[in-house]
């Protein structure tokens, strides 16, 4: 596990540098303590109940592995609208939903309408495994939140966990990942999956005031 969590590192170390349009210090002048903001948050959550750095952590790989990690998989369904929550991999299996709600209370409180719910989603996966005992990495920022989402993608594209080997390779191939790198990331709990941050423009979407709906 160390050693899969050392890769891990590595990879994204890598894989940030892809997305020019991510920064570490994207936040730097309109939110300089959004991370000292949504840390306390996470390590609440995680002392009420540990295994939500887990679930957590799953959150961002969900949301990253369909149309990259843009938070669409937070939003709510609507008369209109049909979201990422109700595909089979997400169905009452995902959880954590309200600590990023309280997360994004606290950031709006501290800079309104400044930091993406995709960013969030980032910050609070890096914070969870650290939290947990896991590495530190530095988190590139500057994502957009979608405007919508695809309950079809968020059934083809998760790999469920009945997968074979064949299928598993094929599934993040087309993410654009080698073999090495799932079993890599699989073997650190998924938390690579940031790969997906350069399927999607910053320039795209929008800074949602509320994360489980479109502005």
């Amino acid at each position: 596990m160390a050693a899969a969590c050392v890769s891990v590192v590595l990879l994204l170390s890598v894989l940030g540098s892809a997305s020019a349009q991510l920064s570490t210090g994207f936040y730097s002048s309109s939110c300089p303590n959004l991370l000292s903001t949504v840390k306390p948050v996470v390590q609440s959550a995680i002392s009420s109940e540990k295994r939500m750095g887990a679930s957590l952590l799953r959150l961002f790989f969900h949301d990253c592995f369909v149309n990259g990690c843009d938070a669409s998989l937070l939003l709510d369904d609507t008369s209109s609208f049909t979201g990422e929550k109700t595909a089979t991999p997400n169905q009452n299996s995902l959880r954590g939903f309200d600590v990023i709600d309280n997360v994004k209370t606290a950031v709006e409180k501290a800079c309104p309408g400044v930091v993406s719910c995709a960013d969030i989603l980032a910050i609070t996966a890096r914070d969870a495994v650290v939290i947990l005992g896991g590495p530190n990495w530095d988190v590139k920022l500057g994502r957009r939140d979608a405007k919508t989402a695809s309950l079809s993608a968020a059934n083809n594209n998760i790999p469920p966990p009945t997968s074979s080997l064949s299928n598993l390779i094929s599934k993040f191939s087309a993410q654009g990942l080698s073999r090495q790198d799932m079993v890599a990331l699989a073997g650190a709990h998924t938390i690579g999956q940031a790969r997906c941050i350069s399927f999607r423009s910053r320039s795209q979407g929008e800074i949602r005031n509320d994360c489980r709906k479109v502005n």
